[in-house]
């Protein structure tokens, strides 16, 4: 084994070639994404022609895809040091079900007041709790995998109890105590559940069953040194891929469309920038250490877009400005928490000077 790095050195420089350059990846398959989608005659009407639940079939595979890799990499026989931390599972219980969604709102109502299609769209993106692509953004980040997956469990049992009523909340309620307009959400709570087993139950069932098997049949040695580093960047690549499918979906939308675009990504931008921070400060404050912190700050930061997608397409159609709204809640959610990861890596030297790279390294390697 080489020798441990010096305290001193970079995280970010200790990253993978993969990892290290992922902003200029990701850059270019927007790029690709883009130009495809402009370019080639009627590409995002194929893409679109086949769904599942909602959304493409190509970003439904990119999704799972992306994140086998890493539910495989959780020690799921360390999940109970996690669900006995209280601070951790109410500080994300209090920002994704009571912070998140208000802030939503105000912002949507702040910015898009004369704009009742996005902002009913944004709305419902601040109502779909994170349960995919924060699970990539924490590992980049170095974040706690195991409290991740019980915090992206736990988002998902409280998703279907409480989307649809929070809907009703800021839809109706909410808006008719405050004499504004008010729209409905019809959805039904199949729609939720769907999406939950669907874009977390299938990748959770086969990482935990390829952990489990391979460690039966080799051990846990031969499973986290030979087999998880093989498997490991398809988790990358199945984000670059969804990426570029995104993009060339909504390509002609955005070139069309781009002042509309950029007032969507105003609220987007502030939001997503707001529940990082303040999330980040929060665990900070109650005592959590970087990998919980980092989890707690990327968890309470993301949205479950393709649930935002699947809904607003349901009830208002593919083609509304719901919909749209949708589909950009990704696509500033993207290099906005991409940008945090190093944000966060950066940070862990100088709010957390205890926390030894070393040692973090080598457990999660």
């Amino acid at each position: 084994m080489s020798a441990p790095p010096r305290a001193e050195s970079s995280v970010v420089a200790r990253l993978s070639t993969l990892d290290r350059f992922l902003p200029v990846w990701i850059l270019a398959a927007m790029v690709v994404g883009l130009l495809a989608g402009r370019l080639v005659p009627r590409l995002g009407e194929a893409l679109g022609a086949v769904a599942v639940d909602g959304v493409s079939l190509p970003i439904a595979l990119g999704l799972l895809g992306m994140m086998y890799p890493v539910l495989a990499k959780v020690r799921y026989d360390r999940l109970d040091t996690v669900t006995g931390d209280r601070r951790l599972l109410v500080s994300s219980l209090v920002l994704n079900w009571l912070i998140g969604p208000a802030l939503m709102f105000a912002l949507a109502w702040l910015l898009l007041p004369d704009l009742p299609e996005y902002r009913t769209g944004l709305i419902v993106v601040g109502l779909a709790r994170c349960i995919a692509m924060v699970i990539i953004w924490n590992d980049l980040a170095r974040g706690d995998r195991e409290a991740a997956a019980v915090l992206v469990a736990l988002n998902s049992v409280f998703q279907v109890i409480a989307f649809g009523a929070l809907g009703w909340f800021y839809l109706s309620v909410l808006p008719a105590w405050l004499g504004l307009p008010t729209t409905g959400l019809d959805v039904s709570p199949w729609t939720i559940v769907r999406s939950v087993l669907i874009f977390l139950g299938i990748p959770l069932l086969a990482g935990y069953l390829t952990r489990r098997l391979g460690e039966r049949a080799k051990g846990r040695d031969w499973f986290e040194s030979t087999l998880l580093p093989r498997i490991g960047p398809f988790a990358l690549y199945g984000l670059l891929f969804t990426i570029v499918i995104l993009f060339a979906l909504q390509g002609d939308a955005i070139t069309s469309q781009p002042l509309d675009v950029v007032r969507i990504a105003l609220p987007l931008l502030i939001y997503f920038a707001a529940m990082w921070a303040g999330s980040y400060a929060l665990g900070r404050a109650v005592g959590l250490g970087y990998g919980r912190t980092t989890t707690l700050a990327f968890t309470a930061a993301g949205n479950n877009f393709e649930l935002a997608i699947a809904v607003a397409i349901a009830t208002w159609g593919a083609t509304s400005g719901q919909a749209l709204a949708g589909v950009v809640g990704p696509l500033i959610e993207v290099p906005v928490l991409v940008a945090l990861v190093y944000v966060s890596l950066a940070l862990r030297r100088r709010l957390f000077p205890s926390t030894d790279p070393a040692l973090e390294e080598s457990r999660r390697a």
